[in-house]
């Protein structure tokens, strides 16, 4: 059990966030979560957990867009009180090279994965109890990607990984810890169709399950996690080896 009280999600619908959700749920935790466009994922999630007595309160909410962060804060803490625990897994991932790149993928890519993540910190920053965990969701291609077409992705990654230290630095007098959690490849949606592949050039000859990750989100957002801040963690299988 996790002395945490209330866990607010971006991006928890499904895939590592969904995950992410169930087991903070489990561990005991009133989960409030975000979703962009599969509302059925998100209520059947909602009622699973509620199934197995546990809450968790699904909040429409596009990080692209800052007025709908707030609203999902104001909304989670008005649901369930202050929060103790912050993800931040909302993210984009559209691959082209760089003489491909629309504008348009550019920009959504920045809004979301660099933009709102900064965002949903600040937004949450006055709820967030002293003491507190916030936890931001990257990726292994911040240390290597190994494919061409990848490159703004790697970079909004990259920059989420230096985002943690200052944040971390910022919050510190708070006791609030922040920490960058990056898996390599996992048996989500984004990744079907790839599994073998993917699986293929892993040292393990595998792709992570979603709840491996939420494992260490866990342990970030638990108390043993109290002196771990400003780091990014990688979970690949040792895929950057």
């Amino acid at each position: 059990m996790t002395s945490i009280k209330h866990a607010l999600v971006f991006g928890g619908s499904r895939g590592i966030g969904g995950a992410i959700v169930r087991r903070l749920a489990r561990d005991g935790a009133r989960v409030s979560f975000t979703f962009v466009a599969r509302e059925d994922s998100a209520r059947n999630l909602a009622e699973e957990i509620a199934g197995a007595g546990g809450e968790a309160f699904p909040i429409r909410a596009d990080s692209a867009d800052a007025a709908q962060i707030q609203a999902a804060v104001g909304a989670a803490v008005k649901q369930h009180g202050p929060i103790d625990t912050l993800v931040v897994n909302a993210g984009l991932f559209r691959m082209a090279t760089v003489d491909a790149v629309s504008l348009e993928d550019l920009d959504q890519m920045l809004a979301v994965n660099v933009r709102g993540v900064f965002l949903a910190v600040q937004a949450a920053a006055g709820q967030l109890n002293d003491g507190g965990r916030v936890v931001l969701i990257g990726s292994n291609v911040t240390i290597r990607t190994g494919m061409a077409g990848a490159s703004v992705y790697q970079f909004t990654k990259a920059a989420v990984a230096a985002m943690a230290k200052g944040l971390a630095l910022d919050l510190a007098p708070r006791k609030i810890t922040v920490n960058t959690v990056q898996p390599g490849p996992t048996d989500t949606d984004i990744n079907a169709g790839a599994v073998d592949t993917l699986a293929a050039m892993s040292p393990l000859k595998r792709v992570a399950h979603p709840d491996e990750i939420a494992g260490l989100v866990a342990y970030l957002a638990g108390p043993e996690a109290g002196y771990v801040t400003g780091t990014s963690l990688t979970i690949d299988g040792g895929f950057t080896l």
